[in-house]
């Protein structure tokens, strides 16, 4: 890791500030030349832990970039992860105040919802399926603390800022039917995302790294090389198997998940 302690600090620092006044601030991998992946997942915990100081509570994992087109596009070969905490929690039908976030998308995921630990390095699709309580629809809202377009012209944002933004995560909404792991097949889970009575985005859950399942099974093995592992009563968030669509205000979404049912919210 290139960051000493110090800047690891001052860069949560901003992007807890950025996250306060609904400001963007601008790319850290830019900033820093020979940033490494390390770097940016040690700003995330120090982010995370800024947090938790605070009285916010970590709820659960979420995993970002499992689409192929998605790793190409970012020139990656594995995932991405961040941290769910208390206060990103909505419930389903709710109205969402829009002036929390700074530029809100919306992605469809199925969410694996603990009932025993889960730890790598050795963590199997099996295994995720029998530590799960049960499957419940999910949709995620994701923001930019750090531009994604360089201010100056200078491109896109890099994966190491968006690992740093905490995967860009800043909510969850969870509903529709919760179901046994084993009561459906969650490569053919469906999901329809209308924005508005519009359809925006459809998609299955094999869009997942063949299987929503690996989504959990690859993060508790990526977490063993830290001694973490994932907890009973945790939340995981096992990747979007949609597009992104973006947030206006006045918006409902209104998600359908077939045998899993559905999901609607709106943006105030």
């Amino acid at each position: 890791m290139a960051f000493d302690t110090a800047l690891v600090a001052e860069l949560a620092a901003r992007l807890d500030r950025a996250e306060q006044d609904r400001e963007q601030i601008a790319q850290f991998s830019r900033a820093h030349d020979g940033m490494t992946m390390d770097d940016a997942y040690a700003v995330q915990a120090a982010w995370i832990d800024r947090k938790v100081a605070a009285g916010q509570t970590v709820i659960g994992h979420k995993i970002g970039l499992t689409s192929r087109a998605m790793q190409r596009a970012v020139n990656i070969t594995e995932p991405d992860y961040g941290v769910l905490l208390s206060p990103m929690r909505f419930h389903d039908g709710q109205t969402i105040p829009i002036d929390r976030f700074i530029e809100p998308r919306v992605e469809v995921e199925i969410a694996f919802v603990l009932k025993k630990p889960l730890e790598g390095p050795d963590c199997t699709i099996f295994d995720v399926l029998n530590a799960t309580d049960h499957v419940v629809p999910a949709v995620e809202i994701i923001d930019a603390r750090i531009e994604r377009h360089d201010r100056n012209g200078g491109g896109t944002r890099t994966v190491l800022d968006t690992i740093a933004d905490n995967a860009a995560n800043a909510g969850i909404v969870i509903g529709g039917r919760p179901m046994r792991p084993d009561a459906i097949d969650l490569r053919w889970a469906p999901a329809i995302l209308y924005r508005n009575g519009e359809i925006e985005e459809t998609g299955v859950g094999a869009a997942v790294l063949n299987h929503p399942a690996n989504g959990p099974a690859w993060l508790a093995n990526r977490l063993s090389r830290f001694g973490v592992s994932l907890q009973a009563g945790e939340i995981i968030l096992g990747g979007s198997f949609t597009g992104q669509v973006f947030v206006r205000r006045g918006d409902s979404f209104h998600v359908d998940f077939g045998p899993l049912g559905s999901i609607g919210m709106h943006f105030a």
